[in-house]
C-alpha cells in the first residue's frame, strides 16, 4: 500500500548552541564560566562569528557576523576558536544515540539530524510523538551532556520549522520539543514569516516584501498563476509549495559529512605568494589530518580565496580516485591557488581549503597492492605509509608533534 503524507513521522533534532556548548566543555575554566561567549576566533581575528551564547545574542550578535562588529555590540564577550575536533566527536556521539531510537537517521549538518520514525508506532506502543521526542532528548543529554531541540511533523519542512519553535528562548515557554500533528500543518504555517522558511534568504525576502509579502498568509492570498506573474515560474512554484507545506524529500540513512574545510582570515592582507603558500600548507595539513582521523577519503579539492575588496573566488578539481595524503592534496591545492592568483593578483584577506566528494576510506587500515602512476596527483603506497606514520606521532604527542619544516618557521 502506498504510504500517505499524513503517515510520515519526521523529526529534526537540532543541537542547542552546539559550538558554544562544546567550547565550554573543552575549556570549562575559561569559556565554561563566562556567559558572554563568541565562538569563531580570537578578539583580534578578522573572521566571523560561528556561534554565540544566548546571553550574547541579546546584544544583537549573530552567526556569520564579523567578529569585530560583534565585539562592538558586546565588548565584554570572550572569543574562542571553533573546537573543530571536539565538535566532530560530540556530533558522532549524538548520532549514535539517535540511531537507537529511529530506523533511519540522516546527518543534515554537524549539529542537525533528521529522523524518520514512520511506521514505528507499534515499537513505541502508540505513545504520542511528543513523548518519544522527549525521551530521545533526555537520552542524548544523559549520554553527551548536550541538549537538543526537536521539531516534528509529516515532512522535513514542517519538522525544520517546528524545531525552531522548540528552541529555548526567553519568554517563549518552549520546552525543547514542538510537534505539529498531522492535519495541523496549514494552521502552523500561518503563524510563520517568510524569513523563517529555509532558503528564503535576505534578497528574496526584499523582493517579496516589495510585492507586499512578508508572512505565509500574505502569500496564501494569491494563487500560483498570480505568483508566476511576479516571479519566475520556478520561484513561484517553489514558494507556493512551501507555504502550503509541500516538501517531498525523504530522510536518507547515513548523512556522511559533505565536506571537511579549513580556512584562515589573516590579521593583515597577504600580498606575497610565498606567504600564501605557507598558509595553504598549514590548511592542507589540518584538513588532511582530520580527513584521515574520520576514516574518510576525498576526491574533490577546492581552494577558496577572498580578496582585499571582499570578492570571493574558488577553484576545484575532482580526481580519478579518492585520496588522503598531504602530498597529493597539497599538490592539487597549489595548482588551484596558482590558477586563482594568475586570474587576479591582489592582496588576500582569507584563504580556505575544502575536501569533498567524501567516502569511507577502504584503505584506511591497509596499503594498496598496486598503484597507478598518473603523475603527481596519484597517491602511492609511500604517501599513505608516510601519512599513517605522521598521524601516529600526532596521536602520541599532539597535533604539533610533527609538522612540515616550513610551518615551524612561521
Amino acid at each position: 500500500m502506498t504510504e500517505t503524507v499524513t503517515e510520515r513521522r519526521i523529526l529534526l533534532a537540532d543541537a542547542d548552541a552546539f559550538f558554544v556548548a562544546v567550547a565550554r566543555m573543552v575549556d570549562p575554566e575559561g569559556a565554561g564560566k563566562t556567559p558572554l561567549l563568541i565562538v569563531g576566533g580570537s578578539r583580534e581575528s578578522r573572521g566571523v562569528v560561528c556561534s554565540a551564547s544566548y546571553e550574547t545574542r541579546k546584544f544583537g550578535v549573530r552567526s556569520a557576523m564579523p567578529i569585530s562588529r560583534a565585539l562592538r555590540l558586546c565588548p565584554g564577550a570572550m572569543c574562542v576558536p571553533v573546537p573543530g575536533k571536539a565538535c566532530g566527536v560530540k556530533s558522532r556521539e549524538i548520532h549514535a544515540v539517535l540511531e537507537r531510537y529511529a530506523p533511519i537517521v540522516e546527518g543534515a549538518s554537524i549539529d542537525e539530524w533528521y529522523l524518520d520514525l514512520s511506521r514505528t508506532e507499534g515499537v513505541y506502543h502508540n505513545e504520542p510523538l511528543t513523548v518519544t521526542s522527549h525521551r530521545i532528548r533526555d537520552a542524548v543529554l544523559r549520554a553527551t551532556g548536550l541538549s537538543l531541540s526537536i521539531g516534528g511533523g509529516t515532512n522535513r519542512l514542517i519538522a525544520k520549522l517546528a524545531a525552531e519553535r522548540a528552541k529555548p528562548k526567553e519568554g517563549s515557554g518552549a520546552d525543547g520539543v514542538h510537534i505539529v500533528a498531522p492535519g495541523d500543518e496549514g494552521a502552523f504555517l500561518r503563524t510563520c514569516t517568510l524569513a523563517e522558511i529555509p532558503l528564503v534568504g535576505p534578497k528574496f525576502q526584499e523582493r517579496l516584501a516589495a510585492l507586499g509579502m512578508t508572512t505565509v498568509p500574505d502569500v496564501l492570498q494569491h494563487d500560483l498563476p498570480t505568483l508566476r506573474q511576479w516571479l519566475s515560474d520556478r520561484e513561484a512554484e517553489w514558494l507556493w509549495n512551501r507555504v502550503h507545506g509541500i516538501a517531498d524529500s525523504v530522510v536518507e540513512r547515513g548523512g556522511t559529512a559533505r565536506s571537511i574545510s579549513r580556512d584562515e582570515t589573516f590579521p593583515a592582507d597577504l600580498r606575497d605568494d610565498r606567504d600564501l603558500d605557507l598558509e595553504l600548507l598549514a590548511l592542507v595539513t589540518r584538513a588532511a589530518f582530520d580527513l584521515r582521523g574520520d576514516g574518510l577519503a576525498a576526491r574533490t579539492i577546492t581552494v577558496r580565496i577572498r580578496d582585499m575588496d571582499f570578492r570571493t573566488r574558488s577553484a576545484r578539481r575532482t580526481l580519478f580516485e579518492a585520496v588522503v595524503s598531504d602530498r597529493v592534496i597539497l599538490h592539487v591545492a597549489r595548482e588551484l591557488l596558482a590558477k586563482l592568483r594568475a586570474a587576479r593578483r591582489v592582496p588576500a584577506r582569507l584563504l580556505g581549503v575544502a575536501l569533498s566528494s567524501l567516502a569511507q576510506d577502504p584503505k584506511a587500515d591497509q596499503l594498496t597492492l598496486f598503484a597507478r602512476d598518473d603523475g603527481p596527483a596519484t597517491e602511492t603506497d609511500r604517501d599513505r605509509t608516510l601519512a599513517q606514520t605522521v598521524d601516529k606521532v600526532r596521536a602520541k604527542f599532539g597535533a604539533k608533534g610533527i609538522l612540515p619544516a616550513s610551518l615551524t618557521r612561521k
